[in-house]
């Protein structure tokens, strides 16, 4: 099956060496060279992942995310400047996936959507989230820990009864957690399990993605009782 990525990119010369490196891969790609057309495009067809560029016209990257991010959940790669480390966290914190930063390898780039379009279909196509998989799980395949229900097999996540929406990477960190129970992870061992030993970014996308997902889960995210923190260690998963 032939999968879609959407370039959101105002820079011509930047998204013309995108299609150059990408179409030899297989992949199906559309560009849009501002966040109006861009967001449109990424709620209007069906998508496995999106290069997002920050700084766009009529619509900056930020508001395409935030809006994007409240209709649909697919991988989301943002591509940022040199030295723009406010920017990464923020746009890790909007809901991106991860981010690349300009200038980069298109070697690395190829790679990177590999990595992510293989981890979201794992998640996803590959383990029952279709809507006919959901109806059918069986209530045994819920794992509950207080006012929170999981179903691995579904990927469907709920608070005190409530479905939320997580994200691909928020479910991942979640179905660790959970399976582990007590056990205290480091970020450097959560970046290297999430994001790969050969990844380029850096630890705080970790922090930003846990706290993300402790907005979600926890009923008071700035004093979590269930994804807590272990000072000087890392984080665990309190049970019970």
């Amino acid at each position: 099956m032939t999968r879609r990525i959407l370039i959101i990119e105002d820079e011509k010369d930047l998204s013309d060496l995108l299609l150059d490196y990408l179409q030899p891969e297989g992949f199906e790609l559309k560009v849009c060279a501002d966040g109006e057309a861009g967001l449109t495009a990424a709620l209007e067809e069906d998508w496995n992942l999106i290069l997002l560029d920050l700084m766009l016209p009529k619509r900056d990257g930020f508001s395409v995310l935030r809006n994007l991010r409240e209709m649909r959940d697919i991988p989301v790669l943002v591509l940022t400047a040199l030295g723009s480390d406010g920017d990464k966290i923020r746009g890790l914190g909007l809901g991106a996936d991860d981010y690349i930063t300009k200038p980069f390898s298109p070697a690395e780039l190829t790679a990177r959507i590999k990595s992510h379009l293989n981890r979201y279909a794992r998640l996803t196509g590959k383990h029952g989230t279709s809507e006919e998989a959901s109806q059918e799980s069986p209530g045994g395949l819920w794992i509950t820990d207080g006012p929170i229900r999981y179903n691995p097999t579904a990927k469907r996540v709920q608070v005190n009864e409530v479905d939320v929406n997580l994200t691909a990477k928020e479910i991942e960190l979640l179905d660790l957690f959970i399976h582990t129970p007590d056990r205290v992870y480091s970020k450097e061992e959560l970046f290297d399990r999430l994001w790969g030993h050969n990844h380029y970014g850096d630890q705080s996308t970790v922090t930003v993605h846990i706290r993300r997902l402790r907005e979600k889960i926890e009923m008071n995210p700035a004093n979590p009782i269930k994804l807590v923190t272990v000072w000087g260690m890392g984080y665990r998963w309190q049970a019970g």
